[in-house]
C-alpha cells in the first residue's frame, strides 16, 4: 500500500540527487525553506533522509521538490511524528518551489504556506486561511512612520546604543543573545534552543541583520535568513528577542527599521525583488510593516 502511495503521489516525477536540485534552485530560483543549503544542513541536523525529485520536459529539468515522504522536506509535522518537535526554527516560512514559470507540475505531497510565486509553475494549489506578512518598500511606508523610526534610532544611539551586524558575532555569542532576549520577552524558551548554536553554525553565511546593544548589553535581536535567487531575494524573519525594560526606546522597531531597509537596500543594488517575509499575519505590530499576501497548501 505504502509503494502504490509513493507512486501515485511521485506519478511524472523521477528521483534526482541533491545536486540537480541545487542547480534546478539556482536556475529558477526559491526561497529560504527550499533552499538547498537550508535543507541539506537542517535534513542532515534532523537525521531524516531526503529524496529529491525533478520534473523533466523536452530533455530538462522544469522543477525540482525535496521530500520527507508524503510531505515537503523540513516538515514540522514529520519533525513531530519522529519525535522531534522544535528541533529547529524556521517560523512560518514562505515556500518557494524552483520550476520554470509555466511548468504547471503537479504538486501531491503536502505542504503549507506556498507562495504566490508558484501560481503558473505549480497546479492543484489550494488557498490557504492564513496569509504571510510581507514586508512593504520603503516608499509605501508613510513619511511620518520613517520619521519616528529615524527617530527613535537617533535617541537610542544617543544614549550609547549602538548596532553590531550579526557577521561580527560568533555563532555560540548569537545564540545565547537570542534565546535570551526570546525568553525574556515573550516568557518561554525559544523554538530549538537547545542546538541553536549549531544551527547558526551551519547557516551562518545566510544569516543577515544587527544586534543593538545598550551599555554593552544586547537589547534586541531577529533571527534572519536571507538567500539570492535569480530574480528576487528571499528573506525569512524567523523571531526576536527584545529587552523588556528598555520597552521605552522601543529597540525591537528600530532593529526592523534597520533590518527592512538593510535588506530593500541590497536587494535594489542587485536589481532584485525582495520578498522579505514577517511569517504569519498573526499579529499587530506587522500590520505596521507589512502587507498581507495569500499563501497556499497541497
Amino acid at each position: 500500500m505504502l509503494n502504490r502511495l509513493q507512486s501515485w503521489r511521485e506519478r511524472g516525477w523521477a528521483t534526482i540527487d541533491a545536486d540537480a536540485y541545487a542547480v534546478t534552485w539556482q536556475r529558477f530560483g526559491g526561497s529560504v525553506a527550499t533552499h538547498p543549503r537550508v535543507i541539506e544542513q537542517l535534513a542532515d541536523l534532523a537525521g531524516i533522509p531526503v529524496r529529491y525529485l525533478g520534473w523533466e520536459q523536452d530533455g530538462e529539468l522544469k522543477a525540482a521538490i525535496a521530500t520527507w515522504g508524503r510531505d515537503l522536506a523540513l516538515s514540522k509535522d514529520v519533525l513531530k511524528r519522529r519525535g522531534k518537535k522544535g528541533l529547529f526554527d524556521l517560523g512560518n516560512a514562505e515556500l518557494i518551489l524552483p520550476a520554470a514559470d509555466n511548468a504547471q507540475v503537479p504538486l501531491r505531497h503536502r505542504a503549507r504556506y506556498l507562495s504566490e510565486l508558484n501560481t503558473g509553475r505549480v497546479g492543484g494549489l489550494q488557498v490557504q486561511a492564513e496569509a504571510l506578512a510581507m514586508a512593504r518598500a520603503p516608499e509605501d511606508l508613510s513619511k511620518k512612520f520613517r520619521y519616528n523610526q529615524r527617530r527613535e534610532l537617533r535617541l537610542l544611539e544617543e544614549a550609547g546604543g549602538i548596532v553590531q551586524p550579526v557577521a561580527e558575532i560568533s555563532s555560540g555569542d548569537l545564540a545565547a543573545i537570542y534565546c535570551d532576549l526570546f525568553q525574556r520577552r515573550w516568557g518561554f524558551p525559544a523554538t530549538g534552543a537547545a542546538l541553536m548554536t549549531e544551527v547558526l553554525e551551519r547557516l551562518r553565511d545566510l544569516l543577515m541583520g544587527s544586534v543593538i546593544f545598550l551599555n554593552g548589553a544586547p537589547i534586541a535581536v531577529q533571527l534572519i535568513y536571507r538567500v539570492q535567487a535569480p530574480q528576487w531575494v528571499s528573506v525569512e524573519y524567523v523571531n526576536g528577542g527584545v529587552d523588556p525594560e528598555m520597552r521605552d526606546f522601543s529597540p525591537g522597531s528600530v532593529l526592523s527599521f534597520l533590518n527592512t531597509q538593510a535588506a530593500w537596500e541590497q536587494a535594489r543594488a542587485d536589481g532584485k525583488a525582495l520578498r522579505f517575509s514577517f511569517g504569519r499575519a498573526d499579529r499587530e505590530y506587522k500590520e505596521r510593516w507589512c502587507s498581507p499576501v495569500p499563501v497556499f497548501q497541497s
